[in-house]
C-alpha cells in the first residue's frame, strides 16, 4: 500500500532485510506529526483527530492527541541532540501554553483537569506523555518557558499526583510525572511517594521470566514492553539512576529472551491482549533494551526486530490517506478496538520511537541487520512464570503463542461470561490470525455446551510449562462459565494441555464432571487465506468447519476448524492442530502413530520414534523424548 509521505531510499546493504535505516524512523515520524497537527485546535493544545470518540469524551480525546504525539516529537527531538527543522517543539510549547491556562474549562484549548481513574481518569494516562515529553527536550522547550507558564503545568501535572490511578500499570503515569518535576527541582514529598509507590508495586507485580503482570492479577500482554518495562528504564535511563537501572535492566534482558521470538519473519507481532491499536509500540521494549544496553539481541538484530514491525504496519494499511494513523490493526477494525479507544489513542505507536534515542553513530543503527529470532530454525519456548508456550517455525515465519496463564481477571471479580475477552480467553494466538468476534464462532476454543449454551473460559489456573529440544507443553485448567441459565455446573472443570511439537500442536483436554447430555467442541485457527487444520486423535466424534462471517484483523471472512463430541462425568479428548503458509507434506494425522489413554495417563508416539506422556492428577506431568 501506499504510504502517504516521502520515505528516503531503502538501504538493502546496510538493512537487508527490511531496507529501513534511522533516516527512515525520522521521516515516519515527521509524517505522523505533520498530519496530526492539520487537526490541531488554533492554540495547538488540542488535536481532535477525526474519527469515532472514546468513552472518555471529544476533549480528553484532543488532548490525547497532543500529549501522545508529543511523545513522538520527543524521541524524534531528543534522539538529535535538539535538532529540529520541522519546529515541533514550537507548537507543542504553545499548546502548553493554552492548554494550561484554566484548566477544566469548557472553551477551545483548555485541558480537562486530571481526576480519579473512575471518575475523570483518562487525562492521567496523558500527563506521563506530556510530563515524558518535557522530560526528553527540557533543554529546548521547559528551560524556555516562561515561570507562569512553568507554574500552570506543574499545577495540572500534579493532579495525576494526588488522584487514584487505576490498580494497574496506571501507577507508572504519576510515577513519570513525578520523574519530570524532580528532574526540574520541583520535587517534593509527594513526588517521592509515587516514585516509591509505583517502584513498591512493581515489585509484586514481577512473575518472573521478565514478565509482570498488570495490576493484581494474571494479565500479561504487550503492556509488558510499552510501559511495565519502558517507564521505570527510561527514568533510570534520563535521570541517571543507577541502581534502578541495575534493578529494573536484567529483567529487561530476560523479558526480551523471550519476547523477541514473538515477531514473525514479516515484523508482525503477536496479536494477543487489550490495546493492539498502538501497533508498533510493541517494538519499544527492544528499543529501550537496545539504547540502555539491557538487551540479549545485538544491535543488528534489534533492528531487524524494531525496523521489520514498523514497516509492517505501514505497509498494510495503518495508515490513512490523511496520514492518521487508524482505529485498527491494519487498517481500520472495530473488534480489535476497547471502549477507551479514541481517535488519537493509536499514537501510543509513538513509544516505539524510543529507539531513536540511540544517536545515528550508535551500533543499533550502523551494524548489519541480522535475522530475526524467528527466522531462525524452528524453536519452541516456554515461559512457566506468565504460563505462556511460544512456537514459531522458520519455513512460514509464523509464531504462535499458547495461552495457559494470561486472563485478564483481577483478583476480586468473579467470572462472568458475559465479561469475555477474545484478547485474552482464547488458547492460542499468532502472528498471522487473530481472534474471531464474539458473537462469532470461537477460534482456539475448548467449549461445554449444557442444555444449547457454550462455555467460555475466565479465569486460567496455570498447571506449568516447560520445554526441551524441539518441544515445549503448557497446562491450565479452568472453570467453564456460562452467559445463561446456571451460570456454573457444580464440579465441572477442564484441565488444558498443550505440547508444541515441531510444527504440531497436541491438543490434550480432560474434561471432568461433565453432566448428562453434555456436549463438547474444540475449534482450530481461524483463516481461510492459511492452512489450517485440526484433526481428532482420541474422543473426538464429528470433524467440520464453522464460517466466522465478521472474519479477524487479518481476513475480512474466515472459517474455523471444528471438533465435537457427546461427553458424560470425566473424558480425555485428544486433538492435532496446525497452522500453516506452506502446503503440508502429509497429512497431519499421519504425525502420530500411536494414541493410548489408561487410567490418569494420556501416550502419543509421534512419527519418526519420539514419544509423550501426559499424567493427569494432583501433579500434572508432561514428559516428551
Amino acid at each position: 500500500m501506499t504510504i502517504p509521505f516521502e520515505l528516503p531510499a531503502e538501504n538493502r546493504e546496510l538493512s537487508p532485510f527490511t531496507g529501513y535505516t534511522r533516516a527512515h524512523w525520522e521521516a515516519v515520524a515527521d509524517g505522523l506529526l505533520g498530519s496530526a497537527w492539520r487537526w490541531a485546535t488554533p492554540g495547538g493544545a488540542l488535536l481532535d483527530l477525526p474519527g469515532r470518540p472514546s468513552g472518555s469524551g471529544v476533549r480528553s480525546d484532543g488532548l490525547e492527541g497532543y500529549a501522545r504525539t508529543f511523545l513522538a516529537a520527543g524521541f524524534r527531538v531528543a534522539g538529535a541532540e535538539g535538532k529540529d527543522p520541522h519546529g515541533w517543539l514550537e507548537r507543542y510549547a504553545q499548546g502548553l501554553t493554552a492548554g494550561t491556562r484554566i484548566p477544566g474549562r469548557d472553551d477551545a484549548e483548555s485541558w480537562p483537569l486530571i481526576l480519579d481513574h473512575h471518575v475523570q481518569g483518562q487525562p492521567m494516562v496523558e500527563s506521563a506523555s506530556v510530563a515524558l515529553g518535557l522530560m526528553l527536550t527540557r533543554p529546548w522547550l521547559w528551560d524556555r518557558l516562561d515561570g507562569d507558564v512553568q507554574d500552570r503545568a506543574e499545577k495540572w501535572l500534579r493532579g495525576s499526583i494526588t488522584h487514584v490511578p487505576a490498580p494497574n500499570n496506571w501507577y507508572l503515569f504519576p510515577f513519570m510525572v513525578a520523574s519530570f518535576l524532580e528532574s526540574v527541582g520541583r520535587g517534593d514529598a509527594a513526588t517521592t511517594r509515587a516514585l516509591d509507590r509505583a517502584l513498591d508495586l512493581m515489585e509484586t507485580w514481577y512473575r518472573g521470566d521478565g514478565w509482570y503482570a498488570d495490576g493484581d492479577g494474571r494479565a500479561f500482554d504487550h503492556y509488558n514492553g510499552w510501559a511495565l518495562h519502558l517507564y521505570p528504564l527510561l527514568h533510570a535511563h534520563l535521570s541517571g539512576d543507577a541502581a534502578l537501572s541495575a534493578r529494573f535492566g536484567p529483567r529487561l534482558r530476560e523479558h526480551l529472551d523471550g519476547f523477541s521470538l514473538l515477531f514473525a519473519a514479516d515484523g508482525a507481532p503477536i496479536h494477543f491482549g487489550r490495546s493492539l491499536t498502538y501497533r508498533f509500540a510493541a517494538s519499544a521494549a527492544v528499543g529501550i533494551g537496545a539504547v540502555t544496553g539491557h538487551t540479549p539481541l545485538s544491535p543488528g538484530t534489534s533492528r531487524r526486530l524494531i525496523s521489520g514491525n514498523l514497516r509492517y504496519f505501514l505497509e498494510r494499511g495503518s495508515v490513512t490517506d490523511d496520514g492518521l494513523l487508524s482505529l485498527g490493526w491494519h487498517g481500520p477494525h472495530e473488534a480489535t478496538l476497547q471502549n477507551y479507544s479514541g481517535p488519537a489513542s493509536p499514537y501510543w505507536a509513538s513509544k516505539g520511537f524510543v529507539a531513536l534515542l540511540a544517536p545515528e553513530g550508535d551500533p543499533l543503527w550502523t551494524a548489519t541487520e541480522e535475522p530475526a529470532p524467528s527466522e531462525g530454525p524452528d524453536r519452541v519456548l516456554a515461559l512457566p512464570a506468565p504460563g505462556l508456550l511460544i512456537q514459531s517455525t522458520q519455513g512460514d515465519g509464523i509464531v504462535r503463542l499458547h495461552n495457559h496463564g494470561s486472563d485478564h481477571v483481577r483478583p476480586h471479580e468473579g467470572e462472568f461470561a458475559a465479561q469475555e475477552d477474545a484478547l485474552y480467553g482464547r488458547q492460542a494466538y499468532s502472528t498471522h490470525t487473530g481472534p474471531t468476534a464474539v458473537p462469532n464462532v470461537r477460534d482456539n476454543h475448548l467449549s461445554v455446551e449444557v442444555d444449547g449454551v457454550g462455555s467460555v473460559r475466565r479465569r486460567v489456573h496455570p498447571l506449568g510449562a516447560g520445554h526441551g529440544d524441539g518441544w515445549g507443553w503448557a497446562a491450565s485448567w479452568h472453570r467453564p462459565v456460562f452467559a445463561s441459565g446456571p451460570p456454573m455446573v457444580p464440579g465441572l472443570r477442564v484441565e488444558s494441555v498443550t505440547v508444541a511439537h515441531g510444527a504440531h500442536e497436541l491438543r490434550v483436554h480432560r474434561v471432568v464432571g461433565a453432566p448428562h447430555g453434555a456436549r463438547v467442541t474444540l475449534t482450530g485457527w481461524a483463516s481461510d487465506a492459511l492452512a489450517s487444520e485440526l484433526v481428532g486423535l482420541h474422543g473426538w466424534a464429528e470433524r467440520d468447519a464453522v464460517r466466522a462471517p465478521q472474519g479477524t484483523a487479518y481476513e475480512a471472512w474466515v472459517r474455523v476448524p471444528r471438533l465435537s463430541a457427546e461427553v458424560t462425568g470425566t473424558a480425555v479428548l485428544v486433538a492435532l492442530a496446525s497452522l500453516s503458509a506452506e502446503p503440508a507434506d502429509a497429512a497431519l494425522a499421519d504425525a502420530v502413530t500411536e494414541v493410548s489413554v489408561t487410567d490418569g495417563e494420556l501416550t502419543v508416539r509421534w512419527a519418526g520414534g519420539p514419544e509423550t506422556v501426559v499424567a493427569f492428577g494432583e501433579q500434572l506431568r508432561v514428559q516428551c523424548g
